[in-house]
């Protein structure tokens, strides 16, 4: 798997604002991780899944829609957060796809390991070792920002296989 090469300033205010829905929104097995995503006029949209044994919807695809309750269209940056303070979570498979289908642009913060490796906020990773410095800030952690299409490095774009309407 090759290393993505394009890493963009993590923006820390969306990880605590996830962190903080995970905290005080996640109860249970029901809600267990929280996403949160920057806008382009500058808003964060924050939301949970909605775990359900029959596939319910992971908290990125939760947070398109209430971002389109919200009026917002043009989501810039997500992250996702999982509960009991498991640090931020990479998109699976399905997220991956459809925030490229419908935010081509996007950026993710993801762990430093791997594609997509998980990233404590506390600055350990999920082994407990310490992280480096990200961010103009000073926080530590082990996260990273990439654009979704460097987690989707060989992607199907829907949009490309759509026949014109004309």
């Amino acid at each position: 798997m090759t290393t993505p090469t394009h890493t963009h300033p993590v923006d820390h205010e969306l990880i605590h604002a996830a962190t903080h829905v995970a905290r005080t929104r996640c109860r249970g097995d029901n809600h267990t991780v929280a996403a949160a995503a920057r806008a382009a006029d500058g808003r964060i949209v924050t939301a949970v899944n909605a775990y359900h044994f029959t596939g319910g919807p992971c908290a990125e695809l939760v947070l398109i829609g209430a971002a389109a309750t919200q009026g917002v269209y043009d989501l810039r940056t997500i992250v996702a957060v999982g509960d009991r303070d498991r640090g931020v979570v990479p998109p699976c498979g399905r997220c991956r796809q459809v925030l490229l289908d419908y935010f081509p642009a996007i950026d993710v913060i993801v762990g430093r390991g791997g594609a997509g490796g998980t990233g404590r906020v506390d600055g350990t990773d999920e082994a407990g070792e310490a992280g480096g410095t990200d961010g103009e800030d000073g926080e530590t952690g082990r996260v990273r920002t990439v654009p979704v299409t460097d987690l989707l490095p060989v992607s199907y774009v829907w949009a490309d296989h759509q026949l014109d309407a004309d």
